[in-house]
């Protein structure tokens, strides 16, 4: 089997069997696929398009290019939510500790920004020694110790993707569907979540410029969950204008600790406030997730 004959194929737009995705998300992984060949796989994808099924694949693929973390022994449930993205887009800095602290353990592993938003990693390292490079073993600890984990990609945990995360960032092809599709997902299964959230954005600032677009990626997703066993649920928010007041890493990230000590901005603040009116229960702490994400 050769790299170039999978690129090829989907550049005549076939649909590529599980083993050819495996194959070659396995050389990206250790290196024998060379990153114009994947650039070039990745332009051929977003021209083309990709299946369920090959996105699915490729999301395992990702997922199993290296550790698939087991959380049962943590918790019976764990739980991830995963913002597309979008200007000003700092939910994850106060859903995940409010999440927490209502007693659901929420493991995240974030990946950084692509295009013109800064991503969730870009907004902690604005905090001077912040480390997201955490190992299996410190993703583990500090998710049993804590509740709450935030993380990046390791050498441990969905190395593919996130090689192909950067080239996507400076080939054009970010706003392939199914690459935003299997990238979200292979962190997800990779870092064990039982129940993700996804918010999913829409709007001139966000990557979905239409609510069809949009609709179509949540679909995704919610289809690679079905078929991977994970309990996802999508909710489609607007981003037509920056969610708060600040716009940019670091300010971002002290709007968000300002609106967790309900002192945020008033279309913000009412996270906080929805989320601290519902009952610490699994049942509630769940609609948690589903409510604060509907005030976006």
């Amino acid at each position: 089997m050769r790299a170039v004959d999978i690129i090829i194929k989907k550049r005549d737009k076939k649909e590529l069997s599980k083993k050819e995705i495996d194959f070659f998300i396995h050389g990206l992984a250790n290196g024998d696929i060379s990153d114009y060949q994947v650039s070039a796989w990745a332009m051929a994808v977003l021209l083309n398009g990709m299946t369920d099924q090959e996105t699915t694949d490729l999301t395992l693929a990702m997922a199993n290019s290296g550790e698939v973390l087991d959380l049962s022994s943590i918790a019976p449930i764990v739980v991830d939510k995963h913002s597309t993205g979008g200007v000003g887009d700092k939910t994850t800095l106060v859903v995940g500790p409010i999440v927490a602290a209502c007693g659901l353990p929420v493991g995240k592993m974030s990946g950084r920004g692509l295009g013109f938003s800064g991503g969730t990693l870009d907004k902690m390292e604005s905090i001077p020694g912040y480390r997201v490079d955490l190992s299996k073993e410190e993703f583990l600890t500090q998710l049993k110790e804590l509740n709450f984990v935030l993380t990046g990609q390791s050498a441990d945990l969905a190395p593919a993707d996130g090689k192909l995360y950067a080239l996507r960032d400076v080939t054009g092809t970010v706003s392939s569907l199914p690459l935003i599709a299997s990238s979200v997902m292979s962190k997800k299964i990779a870092a064990g979540a039982h129940a993700i959230v996804l918010d999913v954005k829409t709007g001139n600032g966000a990557f979905m410029k239409s609510a069809e677009e949009a609709k179509l990626l949540a679909k995704m997703m919610v289809a690679i969950g079905k078929l991977t066993g994970r309990e996802v649920r999508a909710v489609i928010s607007d981003m037509n204008q920056p969610l708060g007041e600040a716009v940019g890493n670091a300010i971002e990230l002290k709007e968000a600790v300002n609106t967790l000590n309900n002192e945020g901005p008033s279309d913000f603040q009412l996270t906080f406030i929805c989320a601290c009116t519902i009952h610490r229960s699994l049942s509630k702490t769940i609609n948690l997730l589903f409510s604060v994400l509907a005030f976006r």
